[in-house]
């Protein structure tokens, strides 16, 4: 199990990593003139929402993450008050792109709303793609993960669809831990929710997709950031994929739009699914530029 949890968080990651270089780019044909086919870990362009970055860095939610394993790293237990003030004075600070929802909740925490209360109402379901540090520290107390990737979610995206979001996304993890394929997973937490369950529409709509050309589905359902339309691309995307998580990820990257949340979600859905058995490229893995770090904080968790 601890060889899943670990590769859950690294491919989440390296899924953030690989679609950094075509991050927002909602033009595929302009992805394919400037990359070609996405199969190693890019640098962005000048002219990208990450001119900062270099190959092998994440963007906005990758480094979240990172934050959030090294807050974990560092107390053993998730405080939603003291990881609101390390996240404000990293965010502060942040040498990358502040999406809107960033803005909004460093706004509300400066004009002094509560961790609980300070979130944007942002829709966007980046919001729900930061969770993998929870997972590999909490998957064996699932209620008390669950009051966690709330708060985690809700603190910058105060949003009942990305709350509800990061919760499946976690339960399935969970099931994908123990071995359960990402598609039977799902069809449990359908099964187990009432008819009227906010999530049921969207999650029909990506398992109905299952095998369809992935540009032209993702492109279908919206290839923004919203949950409305990035949670059913994240759906296609394991259920066309579930064994294949190398090209899983990069077909993702080709699909364009926000590809990083989605990639981090698929990433971290597989990686718990297959473990080293993934099949994604080493390199993928060595060559992010906070790999050494990134093990330590996996290392201390065990």
């Amino acid at each position: 199990m601890i060889s899943k949890t670990k590769e859950m968080v690294l491919i989440s990651l390296a899924a953030d990593s690989l679609a950094l270089g075509a991050h927002w780019i909602y033009d595929t044909s302009a992805i394919d003139r400037t990359f070609g086919r996405v199969e190693e870990l890019l640098k962005p362009p000048e002219n990208s929402f990450h001119p900062t970055k270099d190959a092998g860095e994440f963007t906005h939610y990758g480094d979240q993450t990172v934050l959030l394993l090294e807050y974990l790293r560092d107390n053993r237990v998730f405080e939603l008050g003291e990881f609101a003030e390390k996240w404000l004075d990293y965010m502060k600070r942040y040498n990358g792109y502040m999406d809107n929802a960033t803005k909004q909740t460093i706004f509300n925490m400066e004009k002094g709303d509560s961790p609980d209360s300070c979130g944007s109402p942002s829709s966007d379901l980046g919001g729900a793609s930061r969770i993998s540090p929870l997972i590999f520290t909490l998957y064996n107390e699932p209620d008390k993960l669950d009051k966690n990737v709330k708060e985690q979610t809700a603190m910058t995206h105060n949003n009942p669809v990305v709350i509800e979001s990061a919760v499946l996304l976690a339960r399935i993890t969970l099931e994908a831990l123990k071995g359960i394929s990402p598609l039977d997973a799902l069809q449990t937490v359908l099964s187990d929710e009432p008819d009227d369950y906010m999530l049921s529409p969207l999650i029909k709509a990506g398992l109905k997709s299952k095998g369809q050309d992935t540009r032209r589905t993702i492109l279908g359902f919206g290839q923004m950031c919203e949950a409305g339309s990035a949670l059913p691309s994240v759906i296609h995307l394991l259920a066309t994929y579930e064994n294949d998580t190398k090209n899983a990820l990069i077909e993702n990257v080709m699909a364009g739009g926000d590809s990083a949340a989605r990639g981090m979600i698929v990433g971290m859905v597989l990686g718990a699914y297959h473990g080293e058995s993934s099949g994604i490229p080493d390199k993928w893995i060595n060559d992010l530029k906070g790999h050494d770090r990134i093990i330590e904080c996996l290392e201390k968790l065990r």
